[in-house]
């Protein structure tokens, strides 16, 4: 699905929604700014964590092939979700969406009836993100990457990018955030992609 195809098939199908996918590399400050767009419009927010954590806090020996095993199966129910949801409702999906290819993305939108899609994208300098990363080791749960990450998430944040499948919002986590600008622009973006 193209981003024309995607902005254009709103036609007034029940299964119609709006996505505002907050991408960004771990550690990127994406949950922040999830839950402060959430506090601003009363949209649910979806991330692969929360769903994914309590099922790590249940099984024993989770080790980073059943994490990412689990990751994926939180992706997943993430878009059944979106999917099952009553016409016209606006998720906010929390998400790294550069760990699974786009094509798979795309099928996502277009079996959960997406029509209208914006994207924040958290860009943060791998540096920082690994600051922010080592800083919460000591909270995360058994099973998600540890220290040995960090190189890895370096050398990620170097390429990583936004998916580019709607409007984007670059949000520099570099700079001062003003949440207002990013709420009038996520606004925006959805009502001009019906």
């Amino acid at each position: 699905m193209s981003e024309r195809q995607l902005a254009n098939a709103h036609d007034g199908s029940p299964h119609s929604k709006r996505v505002v996918m907050v991408n960004g590399i771990p550690a990127s400050g994406k949950s922040s700014i999830a839950r402060a767009l959430a506090d601003a419009t009363g949209w649910p927010v979806l991330s692969v964590d929360g769903i994914k954590e309590p099922f790590m806090q249940q099984l024993e020996n989770v080790d980073r092939l059943l994490n990412r095993r689990l990751g994926l199966a939180s992706y997943q129910a993430i878009w059944h979700i979106v999917a099952s949801a009553p016409p016209d409702c606006t998720f906010i999906v929390d998400a790294w969406f550069g760990f699974q290819p786009e094509q798979h993305l795309r099928e996502f939108l277009q079996e959960a009836g997406v029509t209208a899609l914006a994207e924040i994208w958290c860009q943060i300098p791998g540096e920082l993100a690994a600051q922010r990363y080592t800083s919460r080791l000591a909270q995360r749960l058994p099973g998600h990457p540890g220290a040995e990450y960090i190189p890895e998430l370096i050398a990620l944040a170097e390429w990583a990018g936004p998916m580019k499948i709607g409007p984007v919002f670059n949000l520099d986590q570099m700079g001062d955030i003003d949440i207002n600008d990013v709420i009038s622009w996520t606004k925006e973006a959805l009502n001009k992609s019906y």
